[in-house]
């Protein structure tokens, strides 16, 4: 019998903390997610936890996070993930949803010509002003966490998702690294800066824990760019975001799709990032990671999205087990190998919460 949502959830962030930091092995096993899909947590909240979904505005928005809250709580996370807040317009494809819970239409950016192309264009953006943003979500959610519950953050999505996808285009950007480069050096800036006048606002909040930035700089064989562009544009914004972290004390998580072991160093020692999130069997099974780089920064996550949503009941245990085996207890938290998509079977996601709730080996592995 599946034992999540938890009945008597017991949040312990203080403990699950040390974990991470490699301080001491767990004691349990701890959940980690980027986020979940709000249609995910909407079916949750009706079918399992016997409330109606809140829709969010204006009008409805403390309900709404409190609702959200107590689905991080009763699902066994010791932490919930806020985002949001700051906002860069971008250009979209908007096409059919065929997710098993739909939202009816899903948007793509734009990957060829992107808003921004010139001097004049750059002028013209609507730069967001970090001093209008709303903190008052985080502020709520501060008030009103479970006993024992922290608080994980982040503004917006990461430098390089901004600006090649929202403001430059991938294709565009590509081109004006050869024309531009100016350019495209102070569009990064721009974002950069944004990002971290964002952090440095929420950092003084005092259940905040730490950000947990997502940037995708990889796909499946290689960085997006070449390393030394991400060296020179992206890194040290990430280095900055981090340091701030720490100068208070607190942790920098970061979430990267695609195949970013060229730059794996570069974020260990030089980023200095607490713990890396996003994995794919296809480029590096999280066991493997952990065998590499386990014994530096913590790891989170792992079970692979493909294999979340096609495995057997029966196969998909067994596999959650084997991550288990190789991967506990130092270091080390149980979540998907990217996020709970509105496309991934909800028992499945179930099942791979349950196995961490049934794991018993504290103390084998490293």
């Amino acid at each position: 019998m599946l034992k999540v949502p938890l009945k008597n959830p017991r949040p312990d962030f203080e403990e699950f903390k040390k974990v991470i930091r490699r301080e001491k092995p767990a004691k349990r096993v701890n959940f980690v997610e980027l986020f979940a899909d709000q249609e995910i947590v909407n079916f949750i909240v009706e079918h399992f936890l016997g409330e109606r979904a809140i829709p969010f505005s204006s009008e409805t928005k403390e309900n709404f996070l409190r609702q959200l809250i107590n689905w991080w709580y009763k699902m066994g996370y010791d932490y919930i993930r806020l985002g949001g807040g700051l906002k860069f317009p971008r250009k979209e494809r908007i096409t059919k949803d065929i997710a098993l819970l739909s939202r009816k239409e899903r948007s793509w950016v734009e990957e060829g010509k992107g808003i921004i192309g010139s001097w004049e264009d750059f002028e013209k953006y609507p730069w967001p002003d970090v001093k209008k943003i709303d903190y008052s979500p985080y502020e709520f959610v501060c008030r009103n966490l479970p006993q024992g519950m922290g608080m994980m953050v982040c503004p917006s999505s990461g430098v390089l998702e901004i600006c090649s996808e929202n403001l430059l285009g991938f294709e565009g950007m590509s081109y004006l690294l050869y024309d531009n480069p100016t350019l495209v050096e102070a569009v990064f800036n721009k974002v950069g800066a944004a990002i971290y006048n964002s952090y440095r606002n929420l950092v003084e909040l005092e259940e905040v824990e730490g950000f947990f930035q997502g940037d995708d700089m990889g796909f499946t064989t290689s960085t997006i760019v070449s390393p030394d562009v991400l060296r020179k544009l992206v890194l040290p914004w990430h280095k900055k975001f981090a340091s701030l972290a720490h100068a208070h004390n607190k942790m920098y998580w970061l979430h990267c799709c695609g195949n970013v072991l060229p730059i794996m160093e570069d974020l260990i020692e030089d980023i200095k990032i607490d713990a890396f999130h996003s994995f794919q069997d296809t480029i590096i099974p999280v066991g493997e990671f952990k065998r590499r780089y386990g014994k530096r920064i913590a790891v989170l996550g792992g079970v692979d999205v493909n294999k979340l949503c096609r495995l057997q009941e029966n196969e998909l245990r067994g596999y959650v087990r084997e991550i288990l085996e190789e991967c506990m207890p130092y270091g080390y938290a149980l979540g998907s190998g990217n996020s709970i998509a509105n496309y991934v079977p909800v028992k499945n996601y179930f099942i791979m919460l349950d196995e961490g709730l049934k794991w018993k080996n504290i103390g084998l592995g490293g």
